[in-house]
């Protein structure tokens, strides 16, 4: 018998109310998990009921999968983690470190120091198979449980003090839907206590998913991979977005933000030739206008012999950013190149096992553009 993770919440607490467990108990069960990744034993919880022991031992484990390597950029800022899952499938999540005090807020500095954001994954490979994503490539495997998915929190806590967490590794987050919101609601309670509002899904569109989303998990951070203007270029190196057309999806996000009162974050991939020239940026602007939103412009990042793509020239960026800016008046930020040297940069999420150790350093945030 596979046993489930003690952060699969949902399973755990239908087992409590089968026995007549009170399921308060259960954020102390996971406190000492959190306090005791490697070293847990159920009998060494305080105050359990005693029928609670037994009933843990013989379905739960604490972590069920394990940290196989850890890889740090060469200046100190990323760490990759490669994690093994109890059926042997491998994963990767990455922590980023930033420093609040170079973010703005209200035109002055930000207080504070720094801090890690951690990006997670939500599957095994991924369904979506965009063509300038490795772990597209990987075609689909599996989806992660909640408890899978929290486990990756778990295991960045004893590397670095996570203040933030983005759905921007391996997967399409919407696509393990339960999950997902299983997942985010574990993390936004006792004992991570992360508040939503220093949560991030990031989704290619899957409209249906967005429709239920600000319901089952209000104010978290919603950011969307749009990455083309129009449906057709989206078609052309997002497959799956001939079952989500632009206009829906514009009328889903526009509904969304209707309910939810929050800023949009909308991912943009800068492919030279392909989506990146004056008359892109202006329907791109065209399109958002009428949207409260934060674009996100991605330089591309190469991955390997699979990539058809080149990276955008600097100047062709910084003009695409000062027409959004300028003519339009929309927020746009260009995204710092994070963990390229150790395929940990967006869209370079596929298992590999590389390894070398460094130190540390300060960047900026995607929490200094939440405002």
């Amino acid at each position: 018998m596979a046993y489930r993770s003690i952060f699969d919440g949902s399973e755990l607490r239908a087992e409590f109310e089968k026995s007549g467990i009170n399921t308060r108990f259960i954020p102390s069960i996971w406190k000492h998990v959190l306090q005791n990744p490697n070293n847990c034993r159920w009998e060494e919880i305080p105050s359990l009921p005693s029928i609670a022991y037994p009933l843990i031992n013989s379905k739960f484990k604490p972590l069920t999968s394990t940290v196989h390597s850890i890889t740090h950029s060469t200046d100190g800022v990323t760490s990759k983690l490669l994690i093994q899952l109890q059926n042997g499938a491998f994963i990767e999540a990455v922590i980023m470190r930033y420093d609040t005090r170079l973010g703005r807020y209200g035109g002055k500095p930000r207080l504070g120091g720094p801090r890690s954001t951690l990006c997670v994954s939500s599957q095994v490979g991924c369904k979506m198979g965009c063509k300038f994503c490795a772990t597209g490539s990987m075609g689909f495997k599996n989806n992660l449980s909640a408890g899978e998915i929290v486990e990756q929190l778990v295991h960045a806590s004893c590397i670095s003090n996570i203040r933030n967490v983005v759905f921007m590794g391996m997967g399409e987050p919407l696509n393990n839907y339960s999950a997902l919101v299983e997942a985010i609601r574990t993390m936004t309670r006792s004992p991570f206590q992360l508040s939503p509002r220093r949560v991030t899904v990031s989704t290619v569109g899957i409209i249906h998913a967005i429709n239920k989303l600000q319901c089952d998990v209000p104010n978290l951070n919603l950011a969307v991979s749009l990455h083309a203007p129009v449906q057709d270029i989206r078609c052309q190196i997002m497959p799956a977005a001939r079952a989500f057309p632009l206009e829906k999806l514009m009328d889903a996000l526009r509904l969304y933000q209707k309910n939810s009162q929050q800023k949009l974050f909308i991912e943009y991939i800068m492919l030279d030739g392909l989506n990146d020239e004056e008359q892109h940026a202006h329907q791109l602007g065209k399109l958002l206008e009428t949207f409260e939103v934060v674009v996100n412009l991605i330089p591309f990042n190469p991955i390997g012999n699979l990539s058809q793509f080149r990276t955008s020239s600097k100047m062709k960026v910084i003009n695409f950013q000062k027409i959004l800016r300028s003519t339009y008046g929309i927020r746009t930020t260009i995204r710092k190149q994070m963990g390229q040297d150790i395929s940990g940069a967006c869209g370079q999420l596929v298992v590999n096992l590389p390894e070398k150790k460094c130190s540390t350093s300060v960047l900026a945030d995607i929490e200094d553009f939440h405002l």
